[in-house]
């Protein structure tokens, strides 16, 4: 299987995402359309497609963003597997014609989510993620919302068996965590969550993530 991944800054890679390729024998090819020029996969040369975080909003007008989501309609046509974080997701449910704004709270920092859907099978009922994001979507109608926050409903869908959004990051290991804080640690100012940056850096990433990681994407996959 060839899965492309769309990599939206330097600091928010795909994480334990590539273990899981790796380790299901995939290959991974990584696009930064922000960088180069807005280059992307072909949806023909796409077996699934992995959209990551970033500090862009869907809402903007660059034209790579809109062909983003060009290819992500195309893929939803041809039933092809989907995960999206953050961004990722949040660009999604904009290609399904559904709002991206505000989210009641800025979320910076560890939190806990609950599972609020069965459809993926053998998910703990609460995990803590990573949160770092002030923007969310609306749940598209073909969705489930799948994770809810304290702060935020909306932190999760699942649709069709193929296709996942989450608002938040289970992705992240030790050493994706200290890349994302110590190139953004002024993005916590604000957060509800009250975190600093030494308090995110300090806070042990849940081995439980990486595993809920591997499930959803089995999910998908399967």
């Amino acid at each position: 299987m060839r899965i492309n991944v769309l990599q939206h800054t330097p600091s928010e890679g795909p994480g334990s995402i590539k273990d899981w390729s790796i380790s299901r024998g995939h290959e991974m090819y990584v696009y930064h359309p922000y960088q180069f020029d807005g280059v992307l996969p072909a949806a023909d040369q796409t077996d699934m497609l992995i959209i990551l975080g970033g500090p862009m909003s869907p809402n903007d007008s660059d034209e790579w963003i809109l062909n983003e989501r060009t290819l992500i309609q195309k893929l939803l046509d041809q039933n092809v597997p989907i995960f999206g974080a953050c961004y990722g997701a949040q660009q999604i449910a904009k290609t399904l014609g559904y709002t991206i704004g505000k989210a009641p709270a800025k979320e910076v920092g560890w939190a806990p989510v609950y599972l609020k859907s069965n459809a993926v099978p053998d998910l703990p009922e609460k995990l803590v993620a990573l949160h770092w994001h002030e923007e969310m979507f609306e749940i598209p109608e073909e969705a489930e919302l799948l994770f809810s926050s304290d702060l935020l409903e909306n932190q999760g869908f699942v649709m069709n068996h193929r296709v996942i959004g989450l608002q938040f990051h289970f992705e992240p290991q030790a050493d994706d965590v200290r890349e994302i804080v110590v190139n953004d640690a002024q993005y916590t100012k604000g957060s509800l969550l009250k975190q600093s940056s030494d308090d995110i850096l300090n806070h042990l990433v849940p081995k439980e993530n990486k595993e809920v990681m591997f499930k959803l994407l089995d999910y998908i996959t399967n």
